[in-house]
């Protein structure tokens, strides 16, 4: 039996859905993509891509294609850029409750098996904690109906997050971050977050780790 070695990049492809500009969800985006660089970088010897695809400059070519069902060129790349990407970042700001109608959208016009056991990082900005639960109840349905695999630590910012670096009851934003994209390196290896022996990193903690498949069925809500 042959084992088949490939030199291409890894890729990796956030999707973020903030209007604004600078956006916090941009910027939780850019460090989860950042964070599973990382440790792709440390763990594996091909490069690593990362390509953040920002909604909003594709929101006229969203709207369009609902209509006619022909996408723009821009927004036939970054569906292409989605639906190829060896692991996918998607974050959102929370507007009623939920997710964006612009990332809901986007996502619409994405096959629902396109993302067929893809490794996704979900992720979510908002102004208040209360929103959290829209990672459980709003994003994680909407990829498991993409067929996605979702990993298990989900990152919700709210404003008072950025700057916090937790507690002794609590985690940091940036120790939440460096978990998730961890998680999403692991998967995208095709192994468990456990592995061979590590070293535990300054955010890691005393925690136990277990085989990323557990982590798959118990998730839970950070």
């Amino acid at each position: 039996m042959f084992t088949t070695f490939t030199n291409e990049p890894l890729r990796i492809v956030a999707v973020s859905a903030g209007l604004s500009q600078p956006s916090s969800t941009r910027l939780l985006a850019d460090r989860l993509a950042a964070a599973a660089r990382e440790r792709l970088g440390a763990e594996q010897d091909r490069t690593v891509e990362v390509q953040v695809v920002e909604l909003r400059d594709l929101a006229v070519d969203i709207a369009n294609h609902l209509v006619t069902g022909f996408p723009p060129r821009a927004l036939k790349e970054a569906i292409e850029a989605v639906t190829e990407a060896d692991g996918l970042i998607a974050v959102t700001p929370v507007f009623t409750a939920s997710y964006s109608g612009l990332f809901k959208s986007f996502f619409d016009l994405i096959d629902n098996t396109a993302l067929t056991g893809k490794p996704v990082v979900i992720a979510a900005t908002g102004g208040t904690a209360r929103h959290s639960l829209v990672l459980e109840h709003a994003l994680r349905p909407l990829f498991a109906y993409l067929r996605a695999v979702t990993v298990p630590t989900s990152v919700y910012a709210a404003s008072e997050d950025w700057g916090s670096s937790g507690d002794e009851y609590t985690e940091g934003l940036p120790s939440r971050i460096r978990r998730a994209g961890s998680e999403l390196a692991s998967a995208v290896m095709g192994r468990t977050v456990s592995g061979a022996a590590r070293t535990p990193g300054v955010d890691d903690g005393e925690e136990a780790v277990v085989p990323f498949e557990q982590q798959l069925a118990d998730l839970r809500l950070d």
